[in-house]
């Protein structure tokens, strides 16, 4: 399970923006997450939920948001775009295999929100 270790990133990462800003409560934080990154939103939900029970300083009992990034990927045959997740590598206009990912992979701190 990498979540665990996604959400020891995304902590450390957090904890230094909020020292940049000398913020002294975290109340949330958003992700965005791509729906083919590999994250599985609720093992991502629990690692977050364990980890903020332990914590004991500005992060304690923080909120995880999830935002889905649709995956989206592009046919260089016919020159179209359609839905990663329903349709995989073939196009399903012209059935080519040439396509690439547009979008869906990404990993983001979108937002903390915190005073």
């Amino acid at each position: 399970m990498h979540e665990l270790g996604v959400v020891f990133h995304v902590v450390k990462m957090v904890k230094e923006v909020a020292a940049d800003n000398e913020l002294t409560k975290i109340e949330s934080v958003t992700l965005s997450v791509g729906e083919v990154s590999t994250i599985i939103e609720s093992y991502l939900q629990s690692c977050w939920q364990w980890t903020m029970k332990k914590e004991e300083d500005i992060l304690h009992d923080a909120k995880l948001k999830v935002e889905i990034i649709k995956g989206i990927t592009y046919c260089e045959n016919c020159n179209q775009q359609y839905e990663t997740v329903t349709y995989g590598k073939t196009c399903p206009y012209c059935k080519s295999d040439m396509t690439y990912l547009v979008q869906g992979n990404e990993f983001k701190i979108k937002e903390i929100e915190g005073y």
